[in-house]
């Protein structure tokens, strides 16, 4: 074959399969930022440390972040060390990791390690040392391939933070202060002499100088621990999350920002101007710049020793998205401490949106009209302009710790943390308590159904309102997980997403309820959303669509990288996914789109499956659904108890998908049949199965 024919082909195939290409779901670009706990530094590659993103490096200085992951099955990264070769990562829950310093591959080495929680690292000659929360310190002396415990003296076993001057090892600890070992770890002891703060976040040498972060500011010994005394003159902010040191400039990472001291910590400036989040939690130095990794802002970066910062997120999937909405054309989302964003082209370009907002921990929206409302830990905020401003509407609202929002009509809602429900009837103006009946006062979800308003809450389930939150009944009978995280209305039917028993169906005005979890892999329900008929769960592990309110469940996860789902939101053509990373976005159509009289096309099944018919039991109809892995000829039958066929169903070739058919309760002749129990059985090449069903008088 020559050249120009085999060219000729190639087009020719990739435009006849370009239709067969798996839909998938697809990240936008951003929010970026989210939470930073550790920075490293090998070679040129600048490596950071975030909460449930993994690691991310930057070749370019910060300017623009790629996720660094492979191999890496833990994702919440506290610590980094770099030892020869070789770069250490120390996760919460999943112990360490190591990889070659440019070739990115990790592989967990935690053979003796017995506590996983590692949040600090220290190098001495040829021993790495991990330091654990609740297992004190382990030592490794083959580049981590075995540690042991070297925990002799060490009275307090929270170790937050380590350090190296010298032949001397420092540990910090919580609630212990310091300890030193002179002997690589075979014994501790205590120095806390002027140490008058026991709760130690940072430890720092520069100079024979070691400096410890405490609740109560910074601490300074010029004698290997022998003695401290406490340096912390202009530091408005005494919880001292992180320091370093460049030249004669030392800096502080505070709860309240970055400080500055050019005399060894006698005097401090604050240096913030540029730094919109100031929950600092680690700070490094590289070549006269500053990065400063933040509690929700992601990275900042400062050329001028702190005078001003910029932010440096470009790729930096590391955003909690806690809550989505739409409104008009805007989709905004919401995330854990950097506020709310805000795009008009479906996750292409996004914008922070935060003027007026005092609070950056924003867990829910619901929108009046134009007026949109955002529940935060500090209250509720109205903007009357999709976001450019934001006003606090606190008024009443005794407790400001906001976790879900609703509206009915005029009248608005706001659940929270402890405080129960409060209601408003002018645009969240003024505020009144209503928990009349409501026993548990931790209320996660709220919805509206008809003249009924429902409230989700923590251990105790479902509560009812049916005078506009005047009074409320527990209504869970059915209901075995009584952790409802959210509830969403289809019609007459409500649904209850919970923390561990998957979803619940009522169909009574939540008087009983129905677990609906066929098909459901995973039972921890973060969110519902509802699409017209269709109803998506958000799960620990992925997305899950249920077309037949809820009785039959099928992943729709493909190409989401991220399974920890947390918020869902429809603008109408798009579902869009906030995750522990960023958002994500899916047309609709890619999942809802039909293939036949009969049924749906979601993601291409890998199996055959025949689904438990809905309702059942019914009169006079029911819907049978069953999914192909490739296209056949199948058969689908109806037989009555004793073995004998009533009716053919189905009787063709039909493509690969999710198909539904209805049977009507008439026999092959047009006749309806008496009350009882069926068997609808489907034939598929090799593949046979059947279920019962049942109709009723």
């Amino acid at each position: 074959m020559n050249n120009r024919l085999r060219s000729l082909v190639v087009i020719f195939y990739l435009l006849t399969t370009a239709n067969y290409l798996p839909a998938q779901w697809i990240p936008t670009n951003g929010p970026y930022g989210g939470t930073v706990y550790a920075f490293a530094l090998c070679d040129t590659n600048l490596f950071a440390g975030t909460y449930m993103a993994g690691v991310f490096r930057s070749i370019n200085n910060g300017a623009s972040w790629t996720e660094a992951n492979n191999g890496l099955t833990s994702k919440e990264v506290r610590a980094f060390a770099i030892k020869d070769t070789n770069l250490f990562a120390g996760t919460w829950n999943g112990g360490v990791f190591r990889t070659g310093k440019n070739n990115i591959n990790w592989t967990l080495i935690n053979n003796g390690l017995t506590n996983r929680v590692v949040l600090a690292f220290a190098v001495i000659d040829t021993y790495l040392f991990a330091g654990t929360y609740g297992g004190g310190v382990f030592r490794s002396g083959d580049n981590g391939e075995n540690w042991t415990e070297v925990n002799t003296g060490l009275t307090t076993k929270d170790v937050f933070a380590m350090a190296v001057n010298g032949t001397n090892l420092f540990v910090g600890t919580w609630n212990g202060g310091v300890f030193r070992s002179t002997d690589n770890g075979a014994s501790w002891t205590e120095v806390n002499n002027g140490l008058t703060n026991n709760k130690v976040r940072s430890l720092f040498v520069n100079d024979g100088n070691v400096f410890a972060g405490t609740n109560g500011g910074v601490f300074l010994s010029s004698d290997n621990g022998t003695s401290w005394t406490r340096i912390s003159n202009g530091l408005t902010n005494n919880y001292v999350y992180a320091l370093a040191v460049n030249g004669t400039n030392l800096v502080a990472g505070t709860a309240g920002g970055v400080f500055l001291s050019m005399d060894n910590g006698a005097n401090w400036t604050e240096v913030n101007i540029g730094l919109t989040n100031n929950k600092v939690r680690t700070l490094f130095f590289n070549d006269g710049n500053l990065f400063t990794g933040t509690d929700g802002g992601g990275v900042f970066l400062s050329t001028d020793n702190g005078a001003s910062w910029t932010a440096v997120n470009n790729g930096l999937r590391s955003v909690l998205v806690y809550a989505l909405t739409v409104l008009d054309m805007n989709l905004f989302a919401g995330t854990y401490s950097s506020g709310v964003f805000r795009t008009n082209d479906s996750g292409t370009t996004w914008t922070a949106v935060n003027a007026g907002l005092t609070n950056g921990e924003i867990h829910a929206f619901t929108s009046s009209g134009t007026n949109l409302f955002v529940g935060t830990e500090d209250g509720v905020f109205l903007s009357t302009d999709n976001g450019d401003s934001w006003t606090a509407a606190n008024t009443g609202l005794a407790n400001t710790y906001v976790l879900t929002l609703a509206t009915k009509g005029t009248n608005l809602f706001a659940g929270t943390y402890g405080g129960g429900i409060f209601h408003s009837a002018d645009n969240g103006t003024n505020w009144t308590e209503v928990n009349n009946g409501l026993t548990t006062l931790d209320v996660r979800a709220l919805a509206v159904s008809g003249a009924n308003l429902f409230a989700g809450t923590n251990k105790g389930g479902v509560f009812r309102s049916t005078d506009n939150s005047a009074s409320w009944t527990a209504v869970n009978t059915g209901l075995t997980d009584s952790v409802v995280n959210s509830i969403a209305v289809i019609g007459t039917n409500l649904f209850a997403g919970t923390n561990q028993g998957g979803v619940f169906l009522s169909t009574d005005n939540g008087s009983s309820w129905t677990a609906v979890n066929n098909g459901l892999r995973s039972t921890r329900v973060r969110t519902l959303a509802v699409s017209g008929t269709n109803l998506f769960a958000a799960t620990s592990n992925g997305i899950y669509l249920s077309m037949d309110n809820g009785t039959n469940w099928t992943e729709v996860s493909t190409g989401l990288t991220n399974l920890n789902v947390v918020s869902l939101a429809s603008d109408g053509s798009n579902l869009f996914a906030g995750t522990a990373g960023d958002v994500w976005r899916r047309p609709l159509s890619e999942m809802l789109t039909p293939t036949s009289a009969q049924g749906t096309s979601i993601d291409l099944p890998t199996r055959f499956n025949l689904y438990q018919n809905y309702p059942n039991p019914f009169n006079p109809s029911t819907q049978i659904t069953y999914q192909l892995p490739y296209a056949t000829h199948l058969t689908l039958k109806i037989y009555n108890i004793q073995g004998q066929e009533i009716r053919m169903l189905v009787n063709e070739f039909q493509t690969t998908g999710i198909k539904s058919v209805v049977w009507d309760g008439l026999d092959g002749l047009g006749h309806q049949v008496s009350s009882g129990i069926y068997i609808y059985k489907i034939y598929a090449r090799d593949f046979t199965t059947s279920r019962k069903m049942i109709l009723g008088k």
